[in-house]
């Protein structure tokens, strides 16, 4: 459109008012999910060798777990509703604190285990353990189902393996979405289950209090 015939529009009644800027600004979209996550992904594959293998992100701001890749293109195959450490998050032993940065899933136990199994010490005790789906916040961290032993990958999170730092299941998910672990990353059992059989040991996770 030239100048005078955009006066001419202007002049017409059909432009009444100005759009003010924060107006305009309003009217642009979030960035989205995939914009967010990529620079997490990205850290790994560009520090670690990753090529087009799946990653988990945990996004502790929103309490929520990633399962992405890299095929085609990436995406986001997966999304959970997690818990985080209660006391927020660090790298320092003895803190309750969940770790930072890039970690690797090291162990992995529970395999075939009924839904709700309890865990002690890594090991099938046999039972079943109550789940709790209201808000209940147990004196104990119950661990249950299935459990993804994290190794730490840089300098800050190297002790995170000595801290015992999983990802488990939880009697307690009617806390999940809000951080209420001791350190660790709860799930709901379901979910927890369907992540074990979705990754392996070797898998990374980049942890992140926020996006």
């Amino acid at each position: 459109m030239n100048r005078r015939k955009f006066l001419k529009y202007l002049g017409s009644g059909l432009v009444a008012t100005a759009i003010a800027p924060m107006e305009v600004l309003a009217r642009i979209p979030d960035k989205s999910l995939e914009d967010k996550l990529f620079p997490l992904y990205k850290q790994v594959t560009d520090n670690f060798g990753v090529e087009d293998e799946g990653v988990i992100l945990v996004d502790g701001q929103n309490q929520r777990l990633y399962l992405v890749d890299g095929y085609n293109g990436f995406r986001v195959n997966k999304e959970y509703d997690i818990s985080t450490g209660k006391a927020g998050f660090g790298n320092k032993s003895g803190s309750g604190k969940t770790p930072t940065g890039i970690h690797r899933i090291k162990e992995m136990y529970g395999s075939n285990a009924p839904i709700g199994t309890l865990f002690i010490a890594r090991q099938n005790t046999g039972r079943i353990a109550k789940i709790h789906t209201d808000e209940y916040d147990s004196p104990n961290d119950l661990i249950t189902s299935r459990i993804m032993w994290l190794d730490g990958c840089e300098k800050q999170n190297k002790n995170s393996h000595s801290r015992y730092i999983y990802i488990h299941g939880t009697s307690e998910e009617g806390l999940i979405g809000k951080p209420a672990s001791h350190g660790c990353i709860r799930m709901k059992n379901r979910d927890v289950i369907e992540l074990y059989n979705l990754v392996g040991s070797g898998t990374y996770i980049n942890i992140k209090n926020n996006l």
